[in-house]
């Protein structure tokens, strides 16, 4: 289905772009979205403010699809993001204040597509390596 893997590549670029207005035009208004943390969005307006939480703190922040496997509507995709924790993030336990730390970090959506718009997603991201990079929790020690 090309009209799947078009919007799921639009997805991408607008939020390589930091395009809020193209970010809520590709969310279906009433999209079942997930994401660590216990975030739940039942509305595109709430899916948008999720990544644009996520741009702000790391404005350099990009998406980068490192492999990704299309099956009618659903596309799950491989993800690293990498970007500079420059400003205040809002998370489930408060707000972290900018760290100016560089992260790489891997995580894996699943995206339906219905009539061009992502209508459900599910993000799943390493929060562990996150913290981590952020200077937030002591790295594991080796052995």
């Amino acid at each position: 289905m090309p009209e799947v893997k078009d919007t799921t590549d639009r997805f991408v670029a607008a939020f390589n772009a930091h395009d809020e207005h193209a970010l809520h035009a590709l969310h279906a208004d009433d999209i079942k979205f997930n994401a660590p943390g216990g975030f739940k969005a039942t509305n595109a307006k709430d899916a948008t403010a999720f990544a644009m939480t996520w741009l702000k703190a790391f404005p350099d922040g990009k998406m980068k699809v490192r492999s990704e496997i299309t099956s009618g509507p659903w596309v799950v995709q491989e993800i690293l993001m990498e970007g500079t924790h420059t400003a205040p993030l809002n998370s489930p336990t408060g707000v972290i204040p900018a760290t100016h730390k560089k992260t790489v970090g891997h995580g894996v959506q699943i995206l339906r597509v219905e009539d061009g718009k992502i209508a459900e997603a599910r993000l799943y991201y390493d929060q562990l390596e996150m913290m981590t990079q952020l200077g937030l929790i002591p790295a594991p020690a080796t052995v």
